[in-house]
């Protein structure tokens, strides 16, 4: 059991900035007996969290560590390595944690690596010294280990075939499928001490200490999260391992924009959200003559479009053939995943401040997201999101799902400010269309409209103005024609053959016939 440094700094660890308490356990000293019950509890990862560290040589109180730590004496870390390799041996099924040897302020600390298992659910003997082994399966229940009974072991006996997909092994890919310069750009990024080893050791070793691989020395296997970070194309092995930003800028009948975003998750998340706040997001200055200060707002905050689009990339499902879809409205933005939140979040959660999800559809991604400052922790996301739109004055978020859960859409209502823009673009896209319109309509057509200017008129009455006695065969297709324009409607729509019934000109039609003035007074 080799020991290399940890891909993730000590410091994350014994601040907690990174890994959530409930996933860290501090001993002072080396206990065989409880460690290897945290280990056990660790590797049956009962709410798909990632697992979790145990961290020797350091005290705790009140679920902090008690620093500086006491370490843990040189002539007793290689005693302590080799009886837990020994100790290790007592998992069924067999199971090997990932050890790392850290200095911190002069001491020496042992970090026990342990993310979730393949093979669970793992039991231990509840006496590792007693010649006949009773065993147990643990859990963490909060910060602390207990024994699974009851309800709980059931429900870890049914994960057993449920391994989540990111954490499982892709068994079309191969080590030479992982890129090297990626994964030391990352360690490189979040400062770990393994960036400096990176180049010196096996880089199966390395994959190993990052537990992006698995399976034997003699053909080992990328997991599924390694290749979203550290394949230069996820998308060989995960077909819709994308982000696609669609933009309509006149509604969804109008033309659309489309932009793909591949390549690893991270650098796809980044290449989209600068896409987003270099073309979508805009900031308004008002200046108001009682202050000295301007009121600045922008559409959307970009702190909320962010973890809009993360949470997507961390909650959905990459077994789904459907990519995260951002859509860019007049009046919204979209962000667009599959499926809907576990089924443990309840609809009317939705709507609460903060949303927390009993199970994590995929445990290690939100690892290495957090570690890239990408998002914080576990359920932070949608009350930043909320935060920031309320600290820029714009409308809730809008968090949306259905009975199946078969989707998550997020809607981000822009702000006031710009719904006047919204209009007066939609006013000038609607007489730009109408003045193309009025080229093309023929004499009965332009006739027809300049008799309904001043007021509605019947059929029989519009047929007289146009000099007809009865209704002829162009006049009606005039009528249609303009009626499917949008240019004329009837007074009474939900009763067609009302004897009361009239034509008028719409408000598109009103600017048609101010248009063929103009161009008639021109010619």
């Amino acid at each position: 059991m080799k020991a290399y440094p940890l891909p993730v700094p000590l410091t994350d660890l014994l601040q907690g900035s990174k890994v959530e308490s409930d996933r860290l356990e501090f001993k002072e000293g080396w206990n065989p007996a409880a460690v290897l019950r945290t280990v056990c509890a660790f590797a049956n990862d009962f709410h798909n969290y990632g697992g979790g560290y145990i961290i020797l040589g350091v005290g705790e109180q009140d679920g902090r560590p008690i620093l500086p730590p006491v370490g843990i004496p040189a002539g007793q870390l290689n005693r302590i390595q080799q009886q837990l390799l020994q100790y290790t041996h007592l998992i069924h099924p067999h199971y090997t944690p990932i050890l790392a040897i850290e200095e911190v302020e002069g001491a020496s600390v042992l970090v026990i690596w342990c993310p979730g298992g393949e093979d669970r659910p793992y039991r231990v003997p509840k006496d590792i010294t007693a010649k006949e082994k009773d065993y147990a399966y643990y859990i963490r229940r909060y910060a602390s280990t207990v024994m699974a009974k009851n309800g709980d072991l059931k429900e870890l006996r049914d994960l057993s075939p449920a391994v989540p997909f990111d954490d499982r092994l892709c068994h079309a890919a191969d080590l030479d499928d992982l890129n090297v310069s990626l994964i030391r750009a990352y360690l490189r990024a979040v400062g770990s001490r393994l960036y400096r080893s990176a180049a010196h050791i096996p880089f199966a070793d390395l994959c190993r200490q990052m537990a992006i691989i698995g399976g034997p020395a003699e053909a080992p296997r990328p997991r599924y999260v390694g290749l979203l970070f550290f394949s230069l194309e996820p998308e060989r092995f995960i077909p819709t391992a994308r982000i696609e930003v669609v933009h309509f800028p006149r509604g969804v009948t109008g033309p659309i924009e489309e932009h793909t975003f591949n390549g690893p998750l991270d650098h796809q998340l980044r290449e989209a959200l600068r896409h987003l706040q270099s073309s979508v997001l805009t900031e308004r200055v008002t200046k108001l003559p009682d202050r000295a200060e301007a009121i600045r707002v922008f559409n959307y905050p970009f702190a909320a479009v962010e973890e809009a689009l993360v949470n997507a990339a961390y909650h959905r499902s990459y077994e789904l053939r459907e990519p995260i879809e951002v859509q860019v409205l007049p009046d919204q933005i979209m962000v667009l995943s599959y499926p809907g939140p576990d089924r443990s979040v309840a609809l009317a959660d939705l709507q609460k401040e903060r949303i927390v999800s009993r199970r994590y559809r995929n445990r290690r991604i939100g690892d290495f997201l957090k570690e890239l400052d990408l998002t914080e922790g576990r359920s932070t996301g949608i009350p930043k999101m909320r935060e920031a739109m309320a600290q820029n004055g714009s409308p809730m978020p809008r968090l949306l799902t259905d009975e199946e859960r078969t989707y998550f859409r997020i809607e981000l209502p822009i702000h006031p400010a710009f719904l006047k823009d919204i209009v007066e673009d939609a006013v000038e896209d609607a007489v730009e269309d109408v003045v193309t319109l009025v080229a093309g309509l023929n004499d009965t057509e332009r006739r027809i409209l300049r008799q309904l200017d001043r007021t509605p008129l019947s059929k029989a009455d519009l047929i007289s103005k146009l000099g007809y006695r009865k209704i002829t065969g162009h006049v009606r297709k005039a009528l249609d024609r303009l009626d499917q324009l949008g240019l004329i409607a009837l007074t009474i729509p939900d009763k067609p053959q009302s004897k009361s019934q009239k034509r008028r000109l719409t408000d598109r039609g009103k600017i048609a016939l101010t248009s063929l003035d103009a161009q008639e007074t021109v010619q």
